[in-house]
C-alpha cells in the first residue's frame, strides 16, 4: 500500500538497508507489541502518582485501538495529535500504530493557523486534543476546524468531552464494539509512514516529514545504544513529547525498547523537576540549551540529590563549552552528551567515551555507518576538511522527500537523493562535526525553530506596515529571540503590543511572536538587492550589547 505524496526510498537502497540489517521489515506496532509483552511486569510510564506497567500499557493501547477501529480509522488514515506530556499521549500514539494510522505530531502551542494547515494538507480524519490548556479552549478550536475541513470526522478529547466529540477517558474504560481479534487482521506495510513529524520549516508553516516504520524503529534502537540506555534507567521527559527527540531519539521509543521507564512532566521549572529527579532516580535528561542553562543556574540545584543522573542529552541548538563544564561541575555524576539531529532523520552523537576536549567542542558524528555525509559549497562541491560547508546527507533513516511538497523537494534534495539541510558545519580533526550556523532563514528560540518568512508575511498584512524583516537577536538563556525591523507606512507608527495583538489574532503559536520591534526608515539591501539580514542582525546585537 502506498500513500499519495510520500517519496519512497529507491529500490537499490531498500535492498542495501535490508541486507545490512538496519531495516527489520516490522511495523512499530509489531515491534512494541513484543516489547510490551517481554517487559510486562516492569514499570513503563510514570506521571505524577500514576505508575503504569508494560502490561497495563499494552491493555490500554489495545482497548483504545479497538475503539479507533470502531470509529473506522484505518491504515494510512492521518490523525492530528496535539496532547501535552500526559499518559494519554502515549496511549494514543501506540494505539494509532496498532491500527496502522499515521499520527501528525502537532505541538501544544499550535493554534488555528497551524492546525488547519495540517488537517487540510493531510486530509486528516481525526484530531486528538486536551479539553483546555490554561485559558485556551481546544474544543472550540476543533469545532471551528471541523466545520471548515470536510475530511475531519472525529474530534477525540482528553478531559471533559462534549456530546459532539469522542471522550478519550471513556474509550480507555468502556468495552469497544470491535472484538480484540480485529486488530490481528490489520495489515501494516513497514515501508509506509509510521508518523508525520514537523520540520523547522523556513517557508511558512512547517513541512511534514514522513518517517517510515523501518527507519523509525532503527532510529530509536540505535539512538538508545548511543546514550547507553539500560533496563533500570529512567528518562525524564520535559520537552513536548511530540518532538522527535523525546519521542524517538531515543525518547520513549528507545527507552521502551530496553524495558526502561519514562517519567512525564508537564513542568520544566527547576522547583518541580529537581524533586522529580531525586524521587524517581532519573538517569537520563533530554534537554535544549536554554533549559539546561536555566536549571544549572537555579539556586535549588544544591538542595536536591541529583546523583542518579548519568547522561544529559542536549540538542536543538549549539551548547557552549562553558555551559557543559559548569553543568558537569554542578551535577558531577552526569556526562553532558551533545548531539545534532533533525526530524528529517540523520543524528550525530558525541560518544560518551570521546576525549574530553572533543566532547566539549563538537556535536559528535553520525550514528550509522551508512549515514552518508558531505559538506558542500554553494555549487554543490565538497569542501576540504576543516572548511565550512552545508550539510548534505542521505541514509537509512533520513527522508527522501517532504510530504506533498514536490516544489520544495526539488530545491532541497540533490538528484542523487542527498538532503540539503541548510546547516553549516565543519569537520573537526577528531572526525566529529562542529556546527557553525545555518543557511536557512530560521530563528532558533530555545530549540524551537521559527520561520522568519512566515512571521514577516503575517506582519505585512498589518495596515500600518510597509515592510518588515525578522531577525534573531541574542539572548543569554534562549540563544535567540525574534526582533522585527519594521518600515511603517507614511504617517503611521506601530508598537510591539499592536504587532503581537495582530499576530495573536492570526492564530499563531505564542513562541513565534516577536519580542522586540525596531522602527526603521528603510531596510538595508545587499549588493544583490536583497534585504541584508546580516546587517540587521549585527545592528540589533550591537544595540543590545552592554559595551
Amino acid at each position: 500500500m502506498t500513500l499519495d505524496g510520500v517519496v519512497p526510498f529507491p529500490p537499490e537502497f531498500v535492498a542495501r538497508y535490508r541486507a545490512k540489517g538496519y531495516w527489520e521489515d516490522r511495523s512499530l506496532a509489531s515491534v512494541f507489541e513484543d516489547v510490551f509483552a517481554r517487559f510486562a511486569n516492569r514499570v513503563a510510564l510514570i506521571a505524577g502518582a500514576e505508575r503504569v506497567t508494560y502490561r497495563e500499557l499494552a491493555a490500554r493501547v489495545e482497548r483504545l485501538a479497538r475503539h479507533f477501529l470502531a470509529l473506522e480509522i484505518r491504515p494510512l488514515d492521518r490523525v492530528v495529535v496535539q496532547l501535552p506530556n500526559v499518559p494519554e499521549f502515549v496511549y494514543v500514539y501506540f494505539a494509532l500504530q496498532r491500527v496502522g494510522a499515521i499520527p501528525v505530531m502537532a505541538l501544544p502551542p499550535h493554534r488555528y493557523r497551524e492546525i488547519k494547515y495540517y488537517v487540510e494538507l493531510t486530509e486528516a480524519v481525526a484530531y486528538v486534543i486536551p479539553d483546555r490548556a490554561g485559558d485556551f479552549d481546544f474544543v472550540e478550536l476543533a469545532r471551528r476546524i471541523k466545520s471548515e475541513c470536510p475530511s475531519l470526522r472525529h474530534v477525540v478529547v482528553a478531559g471533559e468531552a462534549p456530546q459532539d466529540a469522542v471522550s478519550l477517558a471513556r474509550c480507555l474504560t468502556d468495552e469497544p464494539g470491535v472484538p480484540a481479534g480485529a486488530l490481528s487482521e490489520v495489515a501494516i506495510d513497514p515501508m509506509d509512514p509510521a508518523v508525520l513529524q514537523l520540520s523547522g520549516g523556513t517557508t511558512g508553516v512547517p513541512k511534514l516529514i514522513p518517517r517510515f516504520h523501518n527507519d523509525y524503529v532503527y532510529n530509536s534502537k540505535t539512538a538508545a545504544t548511543m546514550v547507553d540506555v539500560r533496563p533500570d534507567d529512567a528518562l525524564l521527559i520535559v520537552l513536548p513529547i511530540a518532538h522527535n527527540p523525546p519521542l524517538a531519539c531515543p525518547g520513549i521509543q528507545g527507552f521502551f525498547l530496553k524495558g526502561a521507564r519514562a517519567v512525564l512532566s508537564t513542568s520544566s521549572r527547576a522547583a518541580d523537576v529537581f524533586p522529580l529527579i531525586e524521587r524517581e532516580r532519573i538517569t537520563h535528561l533530554a534537554v535544549v540549551p536554554a533549559l539546561l542553562i536555566r536549571w544549572i543556574n537555579d539556586p535549588a540545584i544544591g538542595q536536591h540529590d541529583l546523583s542518579s543522573v548519568r547522561v544529559i542529552q542536549c540538542g536543538g541548538q549549539r551548547l557552549q563549552p562553558e555551559v557543559k563544564r559548569l553543568c558537569e561541575e554542578r551535577i558531577p555524576s552526569a556526562t553532558v552528551q551533545e548531539n545534532f539531529g533533525m526530524a528529517e532523520g540523520m543524528l550525530t552523537f558525541v560518544r560518551l567515551d570521546d576525549p574530553y576536549d572533543v566532547r566539549l567542542e563538537t556535536v559528535g558524528r553520525p550514528m550509522c555507518p551508512d549515514d552518508e555525509v558531505k559538506l558542500v559549497d554553494d555549487e554543490g562541491r565538497e569542501v576540504a576538511d576543516g572548511e565550512i560547508g552545508e550539510l548534505a546527507v542521505r541514509g537509512p533513516y533520513t527522508l527522501r522527500g517532504y510530504y506533498r511538497a514536490p516544489e520544495h523537494n526539488a530545491r532541497v534534495f540533490t538528484p542523487d537523493g542527498f538532503y540539503l539541510s541548510g546547516d553549516l558545519m565543519r569537520r573537526h580533526p577528531s572526525g566529529n562535526f562542529v556546527v557553525e550556523g545555518r543557511k536557512k532563514d530560521l530563528i532558533n528560540r530555545g530549540g524551537e525553530k521559527i520561520s522568519a518568512e512566515e512571521i514577516e508575511n503575517l506582519i505585512l498584512s498589518h495596515p500600518a506596515v510597509q515592510n518588515v524583516a525578522c531577525v534573531p537577536m541574542p539572548d543569554p538563556v534562549l540563544g535567540e529571540r525574534t526582533c522585527a525591523f519594521i518600515v511603517p507606512r507614511r504617517g503611521e507608527r506601530v508598537t510591539l503590543i499592536e504587532i503581537v495583538r495582530h499576530l495573536t489574532e492570526a492564530g499563531i503559536a505564542k513562541f513565534k511572536l516577536p519580542e522586540r520591534v525596531e522602527l526603521i526608515d528603510e531596510l538595508p539591501l545587499s549588493p544583490f538587492g536583497k534585504v541584508s539580514k546580516v546587517t540587521l542582525t549585527k545592528l540589533i546585537a550591537e544595540k543590545l550589547s552592554p559595551t
